[in-house]
């Protein structure tokens, strides 16, 4: 059995009936809205937020409807997040896809991007849980606020890995953490349970953001973004913050800072690619990564086994191993 069909198994209907909820959110009569959200579902990969937020409620009890309206809820905020985000970096492609805004324009991208966040927040509304409405509304500004600060940290000449964990928890963890403590709010949970599964989440969403940011040192179709995309976009994150900071290399440090202003050319991307990947950078992001992977598996231990806990500790394998 591969791994992801090993994760799904405790959830399978559960995941049916959460995809069919998705789909009739996002039902409109508004035919360029239709237009734009069967481009978006053209992307909707492995679902693996969805797919966490199950696992965890399973944990607690059994799937409740307020759990799959919060998964959806999560799910359309997330994919909110990324409309925006698109427009925000002037990015034309998205894990090998055209981005909306590159289809379309930045009007209709933003607008759709709205129009999602607005469905988000009905679906929160569905769970008839304060706790769960005031998660969502606190995540949108956990994910605006870590848009902001990236932006804020392109003019701080230091390089700094506390600012980098600072953007990836409000920008990535704080949605995996939003969907593991909804997961425990939505079956009755009490605080105690749900601060527990969203250092779960936590954990897992910073493991997710560092493997993502390993990837762009590499050239990968399956991937669907060119080497040093985070670098053409004004992004410096871990294995190079790192090598940086070891190796205090003046010329290196100049091209960084370049990379932050956006006037760094191509070739000096390139060479500052190769710079990272020779001074150890990737090999400290994977050393980092695995140190929060373990922090997972050891709060996965304290819970009694059973077939979840298998396809959770299945989940963290495929987060870390997985290939794009």
């Amino acid at each position: 059995m591969d791994s992801i069909s090993l994760i799904r198994t405790p959830i399978e209907a559960e995941l049916a009936d959460f995809k069919n909820l998705f789909d009739s959110s996002l039902s409109s009569s508004n035919a360029l809205l239709n237009s734009v959200v069967s481009h978006i579902r053209q992307r909707s990969g492995k679902m693996m937020r969805p797919i966490l937020l199950l696992l965890v409620a399973r944990l607690y009890g059994a799937v409740r409807p307020s759990t799959l309206h919060a998964a959806v809820s999560l799910e359309l905020l997330h994919t909110a997040s990324l409309v925006h985000d698109d427009v925000v970096d002037e990015s034309t492609e998205r894990r090998g896809q055209l981005s909306v805004n590159a289809i379309f324009n930045n009007k209709v991208a933003v607008l759709t991007g709205d129009y999602l966040l607005a469905t988000s927040l009905v679906h929160a509304e569905q769970t008839h849980s304060h706790p769960i409405i005031q998660l969502v509304s606190s995540l949108g500004q956990d994910l605006a606020d870590g848009e902001l600060l990236q932006l804020s940290n392109v003019s701080n000449h230091s390089f700094s890995e506390s600012v980098y964990f600072d953007v990836i928890r409000k920008k990535t963890a704080a949605l995996f953490a939003a969907c593991t403590k909804a997961a425990a709010f939505s079956v009755g949970m009490g605080e105690e349970e749900a601060e527990f599964a969203r250092l779960l989440g936590e954990y897992i969403g910073i493991c997710f953001q560092i493997k993502d940011d390993i990837f762009d040192y590499f050239d990968s179709k399956e991937i669907g973004k060119p080497t040093g995309n985070d670098m053409l976009e004004g992004k410096l994150t871990l294995p190079a913050l790192y090598v940086l900071n070891k190796t205090k290399d003046s010329v290196a440090q100049e091209i960084a800072l370049k990379v932050k202003e956006g006037t760094a050319t191509s070739d000096e991307i390139t060479r500052l690619i190769e710079y990272v990947k020779e001074n150890g950078g990737i090999e400290y992001a994977i050393l980092t990564m695995n140190a929060y992977k373990q922090k997972a598996f050891d709060l996965l231990a304290s819970l009694p086994d059973s077939d979840v806990c298998v396809a959770l500790r299945a989940y963290l394998e495929y987060v870390v191993d997985r290939e794009k």
